[in-house]
């Protein structure tokens, strides 16, 4: 009683920090998607006007909610510093601070079931999590030291050396953790690049910017050149780290056995669409870049689709059949049959410890996403699912927790395809 209290207030833990990560990550890319588009949209004021006067280097007109606004940006700072100046940063760090703690409660908390996958690599429990720190710290520092350098004068060339260090990073990660964990951990390092944007580079420099005009000094425009520049890779990052907050829910990507290029992919096809907009915003239309990120998704969709899969040979039921340790003993005779019983015994050991209405399974206070295995009639109801995520995609057990085996799997598909009576 005691662990499944522990594990129903661990879910109510997840639950409202997953609600907390999600409305601050709104804030947090909403304002950095309307900054964007603002940057992109303004229009400098006419020559010898009196906001160009004022060092005013583009304005915008618009209407929301009933009203009408008139943002204007300056080429460096007004002439005055204004009483009451908004900053935009608490956004960022709540996002930060919430997903980590997430990365503790879903992952790091129960880090045999959702981590490790001893088919992938045989890692014990700290092991993967300090697989897991280690990514965020070694993913930052990388980064920030290639935007420091020479290399971060050429923008598209950094782009570039930044999408393969990503791609190396899940091609590691994916031959270390399970394919779940490691997707997350990529939208982890790349949402700790944002952080670290806005933490160590965008905020510290709008402080100098300001200091520097309390005191009655002009400004270092170069401050809001680099503040400018990160803001700007944020915006590319935001898709790409959406995708991986959502992929957990979607097997067929992060259980295949080449996960890593599934992602390369994605990720490439969401920073080719944000550019599509940014350009847009703009004022130039460049239809080719959306048509080459969803050709890069549809071919994905076409390369990982299931293929069939081929039956085992019929299985009769005989007062000595049993399923034991794995393995499908039984006598064949000439009644071929592939039944419930049978079905209802493998689902019983190798997935109903979690999918059932008092989970077994440490960690688990109640069935994933509502799935009870326990009786023949809920196998049958659910007798898609089982055979999508335990045959096709072979995503479940999760990281394979209770070891079921390809004879199995196959025996599953053989019901399945026979009509799952």
């Amino acid at each position: 009683m005691d662990a499944l209290l522990v594990s129903y207030g661990v879910e109510w833990l997840n639950l409202l920090v997953r609600w907390l990560h999600l409305i601050t990550g709104i804030a947090w890319i909403g304002a950095s998607f309307y900054f964007v588009w603002l940057d992109n949209s303004i229009r400098p004021p006419k020559a010898g006007s009196d906001l160009a006067k004022k060092g005013v280097s583009g304005e915008l007109w618009a209407v929301h909610g009933g009203g009408f606004y008139n943002p204007q940006k300056y080429l460096v700072a007004p002439a005055e510093l204004p009483d009451d100046l908004h900053w935009f940063k608490w956004e960022a760090y709540a996002t930060w601070l919430s997903g980590f703690a997430m990365l503790f409660i879903v992952y790091y908390f129960n880090a045999s079931a959702m981590m490790i996958n001893k088919d992938v690599a045989d890692l014990s429990t700290w092991q993967a999590i300090g697989v897991g720190l280690g990514t965020l710290v070694i993913g930052w520092t990388v980064y920030d030291l290639l935007c420091r350098s020479p290399l971060g004068k050429r923008d598209g060339l950094l782009g570039l050396v930044m999408y393969l260090f990503i791609v190396a990073a899940a091609y590691v990660l994916t031959h270390l953790l399970s394919g779940r964990a490691a997707y997350i951990h990529v939208g982890a390092m790349i949402g700790t690049m944002m952080v670290g944007n806005v933490l160590m580079v965008i905020i510290p420099g709008q402080r100098k910017l300001v200091e520097a005009m309390r005191v009655g000094k002009s400004p270092d425009p170069i401050y809001g050149k680099k503040a400018k520049q990160r803001s700007v890779h944020n915006n590319y990052f935001t898709l790409p780290v959406l995708f991986i907050m959502i992929s957990n829910h979607y097997g067929m990507t992060y259980s295949h056995p080449y996960n890593w290029l599934i992602l390369a992919a994605i990720i490439a096809a969401g920073a080719l669409i944000r550019h599509f907009f940014n350009l847009r915003h703009a004022g130039r239309v460049s239809i080719g870049y959306p048509i080459a990120g969803v050709a890069l998704l549809l071919t994905v969709a076409i390369a990982i689709a299931p293929k069939p899969v081929q039956p085992v040979a019929p299985v009769a039921k005989t007062e000595a059949a049993a399923v034991a340790g794995g393995a499908v003993a039984a006598a064949a005779t000439a009644a071929p049959v592939a039944d419930i019983a049978h079905i209802q015994e493998i689902i019983g050991q190798r997935c109903a410890t979690c999918h059932s209405a008092q989970p077994t399974q440490p960690g688990f206070a109640t069935a994933p996403a509502g799935v009870m295995l326990q009786t023949a009639d809920q196998i049958r109801q659910h007798a898609d699912k089982i055979y999508q995520q335990a045959v096709q995609l072979k995503a479940m057990p999760l990281a394979n927790l209770t070891h079921i085996t390809d004879d199995e799997r196959a025996l599953i598909g053989s019901w399945y395809t026979s009509g799952a009576k």
